[in-house]
C-alpha cells in the first residue's frame, strides 16, 4: 500500500486547495467553535435560547462537536424545519477527553471520562423524535459509540438546575493513553481539570509518533486518514491497543 497522498500542488486548481484546506480544517480544529452562551441552532443562524422550546424534546450531552453549530449543519443540513435548542450546563466529577478511534473525517474525537474534582463544561441537545434518528446515525453508524443513559451525575445546567441523570454517546473503545493518563481537549473549559490537555491537531501529531508515521508530511498523513478507511482502522486499532474504557456506569439503550 502506498503511502502518498495527492496534494493540491499535484492535482492544481483553486477547487482543490479548498477541498484540501477544508479536509484539513475538519481534521485539526474539532471540536469546532460554540457560542459562548446557550442557544438555539436553525438552518438560517443562531438565535436566543428559549426555555420553552426544550418541552417535548429528548436531552442528550453534546460533548464534543455537536455543541458547534457548524457541525449541526453538516448534521440537519438546510432544512428550516430542524430548530434545536443547544444549552450550556457543567458536569461534575467529569472531562471530555480523547477518544481512542479516528473519525471518517480524520479528527481524533471526544469522549466523557471520570475524573473527580473536575467540572467540565458540557452542551445538551434538545432533539425531536424526528432529530434523534439523524444524531443516532451520524454517531452509532461506525461503531464507535453506544447511545446510553449516565446516572447518579451531577449535571448543572446554566440556569441553575441540577440534573442526576443523563443521556450520552459513550465511547466503545476508552480514551486514547497518552504518557500513560487521558489528554483532555483544550477547546472544552474545565474547572480542577487534572489531565494534561491539547488541542485535536496537537493530538493527531501524537497519534502520527506513535504509529511511527513521522517521515510523512503533517498534511499529507491527515489526507490519508480521510482518504484511506483501511489505513486509518490501522491507525485506530494502535491506538486502541491499551485504551481505557469508560470508569463510571451507563446503561446502554442503542
Amino acid at each position: 500500500m502506498s503511502d502518498t497522498v495527492s496534494t493540491s500542488s499535484e492535482t492544481g486548481g483553486a477547487e482543490t486547495g479548498d477541498a484540501r484546506a477544508h479536509l484539513l480544517h475538519r481534521a485539526r480544529n474539532y471540536p469546532y467553535a460554540a457560542p459562548e452562551h446557550s442557544y438555539i441552532y436553525t438552518a438560517e443562524g443562531i438565535r436566543a435560547f428559549d426555555p420553552d422550546a426544550r418541552a417535548g424534546r429528548t436531552p442528550v450531552l453534546a460533548i464534543g462537536s455537536n455543541r458547534a453549530p457548524e457541525r449541526l449543519k453538516q448534521k440537519f443540513g438546510h432544512d428550516p424545519a430542524h430548530s434545536i435548542p443547544v444549552q450550556r450546563a457543567r458536569l461534575h466529577n467529569f472531562d471530555v477527553v480523547f477518544s481512542a478511534h479516528i473519525t471518517s473525517y480524520g479528527a481524533v474525537p471526544a469522549m466523557l471520562q471520570v475524573s473527580p474534582g473536575t467540572a467540565v463544561e458540557i452542551w445538551v441537545t434538545w432533539l425531536s423524535d424526528d432529530q434523534l434518528p439523524v444524531m443516532h446515525e451520524t454517531e452509532l453508524g461506525a461503531a464507535n459509540y453506544h447511545y446510553a443513559e449516565l446516572a447518579g451525575v451531577k449535571l448543572q445546567m446554566e440556569d441553575g438546575k441540577v440534573e442526576r441523570s443523563a443521556f450520552a454517546y459513550i465511547s466503545q473503545r476508552g480514551h486514547m493513553v497518552h504518557e500513560g493518563r487521558a489528554l483532555a481537549l483544550a477547546d472544552v473549559p474545565a474547572a480542577g481539570r487534572r489531565y494534561a490537555a491539547a488541542t485535536t491537531g496537537e493530538a493527531l501529531e501524537h497519534v502520527r509518533a506513535r504509529v511511527g508515521a513521522h517521515d510523512h508530511v503533517s498534511d499529507d498523513w491527515i489526507a490519508r486518514l480521510v482518504e484511506d478507511p483501511a489505513y486509518r482502522r490501522g491507525v485506530t486499532d494502535t491506538i486502541a491497543a491499551d485504551c481505557i474504557a469508560m470508569q463510571h456506569p451507563f446503561r446502554i439503550i442503542e
